[in-house]
């Protein structure tokens, strides 16, 4: 059977959002009714396109702005601690003014550049010295380089895993208050935060104790129509004549399967290239996005069916309180806790009373499979939102039976 498509290995789809990115960028320059210019957090679902906007789109605009940003992805490298990847960040970012550095500097005959009086930075190591704090790099990028920096933080949440990691976010802030806060200084510093998890973002603004208490979390846009028909048009250039993919189709295959661009690829690439001239492109489409969902929730079943019943009573429970949204951090002893895990267990055919000790073992098994998360400071939550949506999915589907 001839193959549908023809040609795949040549260019890749990119799809730029430039009006998203010009938005944002004047939130941040305090310019339009939302103002973020205190800090931008940003949420939305692993593989939905976020990151590849910070760098493509958003990057590119705060530098058309005069601005300079510096991008970190704090799960990079996730052996790494956070305020190291960040630290590293900035001496990467000062290794670019070297020079400027040292024109500046070359009258006086001396390779290390002082600042604040008390400092001796040595550009060329690429780290900042021991006793230098964020602030004093942000500082210093600033002087150098003479731009508003911006400094791009995504997968945030990562930073909420270890005492260190909340000690760089509150550095953060102080060197926020202290470039923005200063004559010498005013507007030399923006801070945008992104997460693939709403909740696990919310621990770094929702109480008092946290860095950033007060600040907003925006749901970050998902791609749309605009991008589906986008890539439609880009995929039938390299199909045979026959075979071409109808864009509402992909439209809602792109809404079944969560808005994540690679799993849309993924189905036309599959369909595409392994099933030759059909007639029925649609239903062949349809057909995948079952299948690629299959394989999701299949995983999201092999871990739960693996657990206790008072495991699994806590995730029903966890999903219950998350369902209900911001303010309903799930609180594990608490005494309409231990009633509602107690009721689940229950109907789950199990007898046994409930305990805290109980509920605490079943989190920490829980957080050992990796289904359960919480911060070095904060309330529990799950590792993948996507579990919630499962929860609620087989909730429907027994109701049914």
């Amino acid at each position: 059977m001839k193959p549908m498509v023809k040609g795949m290995e040549s260019n890749k789809f990119t799809f730029h959002r430039p009006e998203l990115a010009l938005q944002i960028v004047s939130a941040l320059a305090g310019e339009s009714l939302t103002d973020t210019s205190s800090g931008l957090f940003l949420a939305l679902h692993r593989r939905t396109g976020k990151s590849t906007f910070l760098r493509k789109d958003l990057i590119p605009a705060c530098e058309n702005r005069g601005w300079l940003p510096v991008y970190v992805d704090l799960w990079a490298n996730k052996q790494v601690s956070p305020d190291v990847l960040i630290s590293r960040a900035l001496a990467d970012a000062l290794q670019a003014y070297d020079s400027v550095a040292k024109k500046a500097l070359k009258a006086m005959n001396v390779q290390k550049v002082s600042i604040l009086r008390t400092l001796n930075w040595d550009l060329t190591t690429g780290v900042l010295p021991e006793d230098a704090t964020l602030a004093d790099a942000i500082q210093l990028l600033y002087q150098l380089s003479g731009k508003m920096v911006v400094l791009i933080i995504d997968e945030a949440q990562h930073a909420l895993t270890s005492d260190a990691g909340m000690n760089a976010m509150f550095a953060l802030k102080a060197a926020r208050d202290r470039m923005n806060m200063s004559a010498e200084h005013e507007d030399g510093l923006r801070l945008v935060f992104t997460g693939s998890n709403r909740d696990k973002l919310g621990n770094l603004v929702h109480k008092r104790t946290q860095p950033f208490f007060g600040a907003q979390i925006t749901p970050f846009p998902v791609l749309g129509e605009d991008y589906v028909e986008a890539f439609t048009a880009f995929f039938n250039k390299r199909l045979s004549a026959e075979n071409q993919f109808g864009a509402d189709d992909l439209k809602e295959a792109f809404k079944q399967t969560g808005h994540r661009p690679e799993l849309l690829m993924a189905l036309a690439t599959e369909v595409g290239m392994g099933l030759g001239a059909a007639p029925d492109t649609g239903r062949l489409i349809r057909d995948g996005v079952l299948n690629l969902l299959a394989g999701v929730w299949g995983e999201y079943e092999s871990s739960y069916n693996q657990l206790t019943l008072i495991q699994q009573a806590v995730l029903e429970v966890m999903g219950d309180q998350h369902r209900k949204g911001p303010g309903h951090e799930f609180a594990p002893f608490k005494a309409a806790t231990l009633e509602a895990v107690q009721k689940y267990v229950e109907q789950m055919g199990e007898s046994n009373k409930v305990t805290n000790s109980g509920i605490q073992s079943a989190l920490d098994a829980l957080r050992e499979a990796e289904l359960v998360w919480k911060p070095a400071r904060g309330s529990y939550t799950f590792e993948d939102a996507g579990m919630v949506e499962w929860l609620a999915k087989r909730r429907e589907v027994e109701g049914d039976e």
